[in-house]
């Protein structure tokens, strides 16, 4: 009986998650291909990776100098 319980109980959760996923608003990838690319078009100034940085001391991907003892 044990089992039957914690299958049952299985059962119920995917249920139940299947009804949360049921109910998120979803768009047409058409639609949502154009708000990301609109976003991407208003942001390109600000992208670091197609700007680059305007000075090394900005760039937080730059080696870190290291004091070595001689």
């Amino acid at each position: 009986m044990d089992i039957m319980a914690a299958n049952l109980q299985q059962q119920r959760a995917i249920v139940e998650q299947l009804r949360r996923e049921a109910g998120i608003s979803r768009l047409p990838v058409s639609e949502a291909c154009s708000v990301m690319m609109k976003y991407i078009s208003e942001h390109e100034n600000d992208d670091c990776l197609l700007n680059g940085f305007s000075s090394q001391k900005v760039n937080p991907f730059r080696e870190k100098s290291t004091c070595q003892i001689l």
